[in-house]
């Protein structure tokens, strides 16, 4: 008989395996354990797994098959190897379950150790996990936490058996004996069988050692007498086995009270107490000393397989347990003599204890998720980050930061304190919504073919900001399918750009829908107004069944489409802001009236929900390492993300605009995203730069590679996306809001409000009800005017304008001067929105960028009042401002209002203006009168002459 064998047979010690792996199971080596060595269990925690799945080969085909049927989250990827490993490895030890009656033959299976601290959570898990594993002898094992001890006496209860993990304090066991006695007791009491629960009590001995011989050396060190050395000396390797053989005197006594042994009477079995961390760290003690001095009767001894090689090998077995008790007790007291507390180290060591394992489980699951990348290749979008030195180790202290703190796992579980802990927790639907949104798949097919069955030729975005933003890359990336109307979007009140869009479509063959979330808002609601009535001159009664509504339930917008008969009201969902909303009614209705397989979509974005899923720990998720780059980059002066795109997909970075500005830029702070500007050599960009390319094979051109190689060289951070096919694009938008909340904590800022944005539309309605109730806008008197051009600016900027007087080139010339390193130039269009304006103007922001190596920014109003708005007002105070605004050609009157568009649009404008000026913002006003083109070009050509 071997000294294995030995310790069950002669000292009635049961023998475990602190080691699980697939092939150690499946070539019959556990099965040899049992039947040569009588092994009687098997344990596993994070860190066995983390070896067996993350430094092997052998879990691949596995991973690989489970992929083949569909994608999985990464949690699920690892508990379905796990749970088949623990049901492969329970299996073997069946025999000996059945053979001792219960009392033996588990395998123990850890409930995560990022519950840990979490009472309610450790129950839920335990449950799940013993149902899955469905195996009498399966243990679950919780961890010796204040808040697991609770769980260990509900799940005991309920008779679920427990392995009760990191134990280091006697204290800390009586109360989990305690708490084991007390779950059992209340399941007699209710009747049930208490015979066939087992539990063991799991001891960490090694740890003790470690931590006390590190306490002892300091002050041996500190010590001047020789012979405290000498004292504080000989305490060293002799604590944890101290420790453990109190523990024992202790389970003798508790398991002899009458509440005990009225339930052994009933049949329950003692809980054992298990010796685990028994392998040596200190190379200066026997390898078996943690097994040879700690042999008891009804106790555990758990070994990974060195020490079992070493204890089989030379092993001794004799009754150790109970030898020199008054030994024990003299090296306890002579510790505390010391000034070294055992309670206060028990206390460290478990929190350590649930740090290891946390660390352990990340990188597990970092492991798992790099396998489920790799199976995926090409079906999940690509991404690399280049920075120079000092900014790659910012960012990688912050994703340690992440991880350490596991906020990821925060986030997902709606912890507001990963940002400011006010409200956001209430804005984070959009986590989930992929997942929800795919269970209404049927919905919007269904829609979809009642869209092409109406032989529609266009459907119309009625809408502003994240209302029309998401929808509009959708039109423009993937344009016009057969059989489908043609996808357009209306987001401006110019009364030019309404004119046009009614003159491009029929509208007895158009489908409108207006998508509003807080039905409030006054864009969609004159839009609404203005279509609905035209709609009904030419369809009368019939007009409701051409439209549709996407709003929030509840809202204004819900009621006014109920009132007017709208053919469909569809539902967005409170806990998503705009910006977020994309993947979400509001991006999918237009999807779907455009011809798009909105299910398709959903599961593309799927993929990339689930790499930035909580299970995905930072390092390696997509999400948080874009999150983490940018938001460090900002800390670092690098505030300006430019994004840049292949051609097919370039309209995603107005999309993007309006999430990074509208989240981040508040209080000072944020990114100022920079959309549209050609890339340039690296000569014609200061240091405050990020960038973010988004490639699309087969669409990307040589000169956008070459260019960002360029400015990757001379040390610009460069964040490449690569995309498979354009298919793929509904993954950049959950990135992207990822990344977008993940840098909006590491800035410290709520990236869910928009304060700036709402004094905006408070100012423009204070506007346009003064002139509905005066017939028109207040008068104002320009700084300067003359036939085609005036000139107006708040007293602030004015003073500091004095060249203002001097006409349009001079004052454009001092405005420009107002630019700073660090700076950007926003030119705020309030024209119409078309390839002429836009080209103008892009010349004249291109030859101030080269010129001042500045960011610019071009946006047309009202639009950019519900996106980038945010950040011109609320960010950091680097912007100088432009605002552009003109006559239109001709007024057009809304419906059931005194004024027009005209009002509306110049309200917005001036509103616009008001929140700059009342922000101490450096802003000018160009009016253009007459002839918009010729107003355009001059102003241009004075910005070009300023930058000369």
């Amino acid at each position: 008989m071997n000294a294995l064998k030995a310790l069950h047979d002669e000292q009635d010690q049961a023998v475990w395996l602190d080691f699980v792996a697939r092939g150690f199971i499946a070539k019959g080596e556990l099965k040899q354990l049992v039947e040569r060595d009588g092994l009687r269990g098997v344990t596993s925690n994070p860190s066995i797994f983390e070896k067996a799945i993350g430094h092997s080969d052998e879990y691949d085909d596995s991973l690989k098959a489970v992929q083949a049927t569909g994608d999985s989250r990464v949690i699920d990827l690892y508990e379905g190897l796990a749970i088949a490993d623990i049901q492969a490895a329970a299996d073997v030890l069946r025999p000996v379950y059945e053979a001792s009656d219960g009392a033996d033959g588990y395998v123990s299976l850890e409930v995560s150790p990022y519950l840990a601290l979490d009472t309610e959570e450790t129950l839920a898990e335990a449950r799940r996990l013993h149902k899955a594993v469905s195996r009498d002898n399966l243990m679950v094992k919780v961890p010796a936490t204040p808040q697991g001890i609770p769980a260990i006496r509900q799940l005991t209860s309920e008779g679920i058996s427990i392995n009760v993990t990191l134990l280091f304090s006697q204290e800390a066991y009586e109360a989990v004996a305690r708490a084991f006695i007390d779950g059992l007791d209340e399941r007699a009491k209710a009747g049930h069988d208490v015979s066939r629960i087992a539990s063991v009590a799991s001891f960490f001995i090694s740890r003790i050692d470690v931590l006390v011989d590190k306490l002892l050396d300091e002050k041996i060190a500190e010590a001047n007498d020789p012979d405290e050395k000498i004292a504080l000396e000989q305490l060293k390797g002799k604590v944890a086995i101290a420790n453990a053989k109190l523990a024992y005197q202790r389970y003798k006594r508790i398991f002899a009270e009458s509440k005990w042994t009225a339930l052994a009477e009933k049949g329950a079995k003692a809980q054992r107490l298990l010796w685990a961390s028994t392998g040596v760290k200190n190379k200066a003690y026997s390898d078996v000393l943690y097994v040879e001095e700690l042999i008891g009767p009804n106790t555990v001894n758990t070994m990974p397989p060195a020490t079992m090689d070493a204890f089989r090998d030379h092993g001794v077995v004799r009754a150790t347990i109970e030898e020199d008790v008054p030994g024990a007790e003299a090296v306890m007291a002579k510790l505390a003599r010391t000034g070294i507390d055992i309670e206060t180290i028990a206390e460290q060591l478990v929190r350590e204890g649930v740090q290891l394992f946390i660390d352990a489980a990340d990188n597990l699951l970092g492991a798992v998720a790099g396998k489920r990348a790799a199976l995926l290749g090409h079906r999940l979008d690509g991404q690399s980050l280049a920075m120079d030195d000092t900014l790659a180790a910012e960012a990688k202290k912050a994703v340690e930061s992440w991880r350490a703190s596991g906020s990821i796992r925060r986030l997902w579980a709606g912890d507001a304190s990963v940002w400011s802990g006010h409200d956001e927790a209430n804005w984070l639907g959009w986590l989930h919504i992929v997942e929800e949104e795919l269970e209404k798949a049927a919905d919007y097919a269904a829609f979809s073919e009642w869209v092409k069955a109406q032989g529609f030729t266009d459907a119309v975005v009625l809408g502003m900001g994240g209302s029309s933003l998401g929808p509009e890359v959708l039109s423009l990336t993937y344009g016009q399918r057969e059989g489908f109307p043609k996808l357009q979007i209306l987001d401006s009140t110019h009364p030019d750009q309404v004119r046009a869009l009614e003159a491009s479509i029929d509208l007895g063959r158009t489908l409108f829908i207006v998508a509003s979330k807080s039905g409030s808002t006054l864009e969609p609601n004159v839009f609404r107004d203005y279509f609905l009535a035209r709609a009904k001159d030419v369809l009368g009664d019939r007009a409701g069944d051409h439209f549709v509504a996407v709003t929030d339930p509840g809202s204004d917008m819900e009621r006014a489409a109920q009132s007017d008969k709208f053919k469909k009201i569809f539902y967005g969902v409170k806990q998503i802001g705009g910006r977020y909303s994309v993947l979400s009614a509001f991006g999918l209705v237009p999807a779907a009236a455009m011809g798009l397989d909105v299910k398709a979509l959903l599961e593309t974005a799927r993929i990339m929900v689930r790499s930035c899923g909580p299970a995905v720990p930072p390092a390696v998720n997509p999400g948080v390492l874009l999150g983490t780059a940018i938001g460090a980059a900002a800390l670092a002066g690098r505030d300006k993300v430019t994004i840049v795109a292949s051609p097919a997909i370039a309209s995603f970075g107005a999309w993007a605009e309006q999430l990074i500005a509208e989240s981040t830029g508040k209080q000072g702070k944020g990114l100022v995203p920079v959309d549209g500007e050609p890339v340039g050599v690296p000569a014609v960009y200061g240091h405050d730069r990020f960038f973010v390319y988004l490639r699309l094979d087969g669409n990307a051109e040589a000169s956008q590679d070459e260019a960002l190689r360029a400015l990757e060289r001379d040390g610009h951070p460069i964040a490449r996306i690569t995309l498979d096919s354009i298919e793929q694009l509904p993954q950049e938008f959950y990135r992207l809001e990822m990344a977008t909340a993940v840098a909006g904590a590491v800035i410290g800022i709520n990236p869910f409000d928009q304060p700036d944005v709402e004094a905006s539309k408070v100012e423009t309605k204070k506007l346009f009800a003064e002139a509905e109730a005066k017939g028109a806008l207040p008068a104002e008197t320009p700084l300067f005017s003359d036939d085609a051009i005036a000139l107006y600016a708040d007293p602030r900027n004015a003073e500091g304008l004095p060249q203002a007087t001097d006409g349009l080139e001079a004052a454009l010339k001092a405005q420009v001067a107002r630019l700073k390193d660090g700076d950007y130039l926003g030119l705020l269009a309030y024209v119409p929105r078309d390839a002429e304006a836009a080209g103008i103007l892009q010349e004249a922001r291109i030859a101030v960028r080269d010129a001042r190596k500045v960011a610019t920014c071009l946006e047309f109003g009202p639009r950019f009042l519900h996106s980038t708005g945010q950040a011109y007002k609320g960010g950091p105070d680097t912007g100088v401002f432009l605002q552009i605004t003109a006559d239109p050609s001709q007024d057009l009157p809304i419906p059931g209002r005194s004024l027009g568009f005209a009002t509306v649009v110049a309200a917005q404008a001036r509103g616009d203006f008001a929140v700059l000026a009342e922000r101490g913002r450096r802003a000018l006003r160009v009016h253009i009168k007459g002839d918009l083109e010729a107003g355009l070009k001059r102003v241009a050509a004075a910005l070009k002459a300023a930058v000369a």
